[in-house]
């Protein structure tokens, strides 16, 4: 993975990953799908996207983003959107393949309260 190459960053040694639902990889190159990541993958590259500010793009399954899902809220008491606990999957393997001394942040913006009705905390 390239460092120091933070893209318009302020801090040269920040790097800028994109999530994306596996199933719907379009940003990557792949087809769009169904996916179960509500909020992102929208089957379309978005207008305002601008890929020279990424590093990397990690994708992330549906499986894996409701696995996590339910993990944070019994674990921690995160209760958070598929779009976000998908960004905390990215961050776990982003932070894993950097190892020990490095520092992987995920930003948790929403709220888990609109996917109680879903297959999701069943």
């Amino acid at each position: 993975m390239p460092t120091g190459s933070a893209r318009g960053c302020a801090n040269p040694h920040l790097q800028a990953i994109a999530v994306e639902p596996a199933e719907a990889a379009v940003l990557s190159g792949g087809p769009s799908g169904s996916h179960r990541v509500e909020g992102i993958g929208i089957g379309f590259i978005p207008p305002l996207w601008e890929p020279d500010q990424i590093e990397l793009i990690e994708q992330v399954t549906s499986k894996d983003a409701m696995i996590m899902g339910r993990r944070l809220a019994r674990e921690t008491g995160i209760f958070a959107g598929t779009s976000t606990v998908a960004d905390v999957v990215a961050a776990l393997r982003v932070a894993e393949r950097l190892g020990p001394g490095s520092s992987v942040v995920a930003v948790i913006v929403d709220s888990g309260l609109r996917y109680l009705s879903t297959d999701r905390y069943r």
